[in-house]
């Protein structure tokens, strides 16, 4: 079984072309460079089933393709997924239209462009003509044409169906992969012979027709025992040598025909759940085997697998979408966008000041270099919570160079309303909820009805409370903004009764990576702990902890409106504290040194809509990754005008990997300072040159992270922000952190790929950032100290 995995991350802008020709070719497809200074991004992912059917996903940038289906007889199908794009002949510049669904047919003689001038995802299969000539009943088409719309439309499903399942092909039995391949050859034929065939084959259409009929007639008997091929004969007047001349002339025989089908109808019983009550000795009877023990050992030469087996395999799949129905992703996400009303610089209390800000807001000494500074509080109407867009209105815009202290809220402040909010007018602005007033209402990129499962506006997809956008001027899409973390301290608590002191709160949750290995009883439950959080203005760096006031598991919880909340799967509901058991034993005599960091440090990224804050992506957003502290640098693309930057999920302190679904979540007031380098003005072997991932830059080493899909909005199609939840794996983040990784030491360093891998296995530092945020992430850290330059 051939497969292979291809991304553009691997090389640098200016070899990119030449890479993605080279493997395009496996698509049977040729590439025709973009105009010079367009980008180029692409992921392809092919594979090869063992009969020879070769399927390809592709996603990419705009250019122009040639298709080919090859020197052999055989048939290309393109079906396009997402995006527009022009089915014309070879070197034309006018063609045919195609919509997201469209498929065209490209015969083995000919050749066709497909010019797409949209970022696109397809799907191409390619079948030698001896695969498909025994299905035929006629000559299939020998022009470029695209198929009917009501052809489209049924294979389309199927086609479309394997382009999210491509994946788990690849690790799938070859035996298991039979069914599939009959289907796709089923529906081939059918496809091919509405596109106006031209001539007879060996196969006449005649017999054909004949063949077409007898295959069906076998079909509505299966469950007969004693069926045969004389049966089969008499019923339709035909001689026993001639129907088993058909068989042969269709590249088979009568008795593996019959065999294969019931097989095939006992296999979809077995992972159907409507047969679940049925043994596999039922469905063997129930489809014509009289003898159980035949029929394990032919479905086990057949699929790879027992009969039990395979319905065992089919109830563990089945429990994946029972998982997803409470994810954190959107199934459809919409397309608009409810802007916040009345937004303007005031009401967002956004200060410009010239002098430093005072002691109490931050330790350390503005930079020399720093232009103007900016104060931008946390209030209703300067944060989003749950999304990121390019619509949104800045509600701060500075220049380069200039610092900007911002306050940012933990959406888990609700744990403790007395420790973490009252008291506090902009956390209160940000949280009031009562039965007739809601001050901040969507809460996540969902629809504002809660239509989906009826959680609240914006349904939770997506948790973080944003401040921001923050504008910087001149700020060009294929610029790099530069954030510089300056400092970072926890937001004491305004409640006199907790004078002095900070809080934060961690929740081990239904999302976490844990939550199906729990050990004790109940073992589907949620626990959240409170702690207190050191915030002393003269503590030695790196000595401030924190303790463990409570913990308590999370009971159902009614909102203001009346919704009630079983699991956490809405930010910002109040907990009722008289609804909860408190345990004060919890965590006693552990200290935890503190990791202030943000969370969530996001461009806004290109793709129209409201984009999901709990995926990360190419665009930064909810990298979670602790080392994002004071005195670090992260570089992010620009891919909008004005590079509209968003701050917010503040984290006291997390591990590697945020096992258990979140940090220890506390709002911090942290001091930042805005760089903008200029796409022309970036020299070839800076670190950032050539940037299509978050680089994060500390004094002693490079951090770049790699995701499950590097960019999963422009990969997954128009699911994305659903489809990334199912597909994330560590091996794909690893391999992506891999490839960024190698292509930052032979692009920055000058090292040759040897040199590279030799680095990258004896002295970089492969980490999992995090496997709770639906876009898994690996990073690796280059440590500056071992090159001499």
């Amino acid at each position: 079984m051939d497969r292979a995995h291809f991304s553009t991350e691997s090389y640098a802008q200016d070899q990119r072309g030449p890479a993605w020709q080279a493997r395009l070719l496996d698509a049977r497809l040729h590439f025709r460079p973009p105009p010079a200074g367009e980008p180029l991004h692409g992921t392809l992912l092919t594979h090869r089933t063992p009969a020879g059917i070769e399927l390809s996903v592709i996603s990419s940038t705009p250019q122009t393709v040639s298709a080919r289906a090859g020197g052999e007889r055989g048939f290309l199908l393109v079906m396009l997924l997402d995006g527009q794009m022009t089915l014309a002949s070879a070197g034309a510049l006018d063609g045919e239209t195609l919509a997201a669904g469209d498929i065209a047919c490209i015969p083995g003689a000919q050749s066709a462009d497909l010019i797409a001038r949209t970022p696109f995802r397809l799907i191409s299969v390619h079948v030698r003509h001896t695969l498909i000539a025994p299905r035929l009943g006629s000559a299939p088409p020998v022009q470029t044409c695209k198929l009917p719309d009501s052809v489209s439309r049924l294979f389309g499903a199927l086609l479309g169906g394997l382009a999210l399942q491509l994946d788990a092909m690849q690790d799938a039995d070859p035996h298991a992969l039979e069914p599939v391949e009959n289907v796709i050859l089923e529906c081939l034929a059918s496809a091919l012979a509405a596109a106006k065939p031209q001539a007879s084959t060996n196969l006449s259409t005649s017999r054909g027709i004949v063949f077409t009929r007898i295959c069906h007639r076998i079909q509505a008997r299966l469950a007969e025992p004693d069926l045969s091929l004389c049966a089969i004969a008499k019923d339709e007047h035909v001689s026993d040598r001639y129907l088993r001349k058909l068989f042969e002339d269709a590249g088979q025989s009568f008795s593996s025909y019959l065999r294969n089908s019931r097989l095939q109808r006992c296999h979809a019983d077995l992972q159907n759940p409507a047969y679940d009550q049925l043994s596999v000795s039922d469905i063997c009877y129930r489809w014509g085997f009289n003898d159980p023990s035949y029929f394990s050992q032919a479905f086990r030469e057949r699929f790879g697998v027992s009969p039990k087996a395979s319905r065992d395999q089919a109830l563990r799949s089945r429990a994946l979408p029972e998982r997803a129905r409470i994810s954190r992703g959107h199934p459809d996400v919409p397309a608009g966008l409810t802007h916040r009303t009345n937004v303007s610089p005031a009401a967002a209390m956004a200060l410009t000041e010239r002098e430093a800000i005072s002691g109490s807001d931050a330790r350390h000494p503005l930079p020399h270099d720093a232009g103007q500074h900016h104060y931008l509080r946390a209030t209703c109407d300067s944060v989003h919570w749950g999304y990121l867009s390019h619509d949104l209105p800045p509600v701060l815009t500075v220049a380069s160079g200039d610092t900007v202290t911002v306050e940012t809220l933990t959406q888990h402040a609700t744990d403790d309303w007395a420790r973490m909010i009252q008291g506090d007018p902009g956390a209160e602005s940000v949280f009031h909820w009562t039965a007739t007033q809601k001050n901040v209402d969507r809460r996540g990129a969902g629809p504002m009805d809660a239509s989906v499962y009826g959680r609240g506006a914006g349904e939770g997809f997506g948790v973080h409370i944003c401040t921001g956008p923050i504008a910087v001027e001149d700020a060009m899409p294929g610029d790099v903004l530069e954030v510089r973390i300056l400092d970072l301290h926890p937001r004491p608590s305004a409640n006199p009764e907790f004078a002095g002191k900070a809080f934060g709160s961690h929740a081990s949750t239904w999302w976490g990576f844990h939550y199906q290995d729990m050990l004790t009883l109940p073992r589907e439950r949620e626990v959240v702990t409170v702690f207190e959080i050191d915030c002393h203005d003269d503590a030695e760096e790196g000595t401030d902890v924190a303790r463990a006031i409570y913990s308590f598991r999370w009971t159902p919880q009614q909102d203001p409106f009346g919704v009630v909340h079983p699991t956490i799967d809405y930010p910002g509901v109040p907990v009722d504290h008289t609804r909860i058991t408190k345990n004060f034993r919890t965590l006693k005599n552990v200290e935890i040194p503190l990791r202030p960091h943000f969370g969530v440090l996001a461009v806004a990224p290109a793709q129209d809509g409201l984009i999901d804050s709990i995926p990360p992506s190419s665009y930064a957003g909810n990298l979670d990754n602790w080392r994002v502290t004071r005195g670090a640098s992260v570089f992010l693309k620009v891919a909008v005008p004005g590079a509209l930057l968003s701050i917010g999920d503040p984290h006291a302190s997390q591990g590697d990997a945020e096992l258990g679904g979140t940090a220890i979540e506390c709002s911090l007031t942290g001091n930042i300072q805005l760089v903008l380098h200029k796409k022309a003005a970036i020299e070839a072997n800076a670190p950032y040159a050539d940037l299509t991932y978050p680089l994060v830059e500390t004094p002693t080493e490079w951090i770049i992270h790699g995701f499950s899909s590097p960019n999963h909005l422009a990969e997954l199609g128009q699911k994305a922000q659903s489809q990334i939840y199912m597909k994330s794996t560590l091996d794909s983040a690893l391999r992506d952190a891999f490839l960024k990784a190698r292509r930052f030491l032979m692009q920055v360093k000058r090292l040759t790929e040897d040199e590279a891998t030799a680095i990258l296995s004896v002295s970089v530092d492969f980490g999992v950032t995090q496997v709770v945020n639906g876009n898994w992430g690996v990073h690796a850290i280059i440590r500056k100290g071992m090159f001499n330059d």
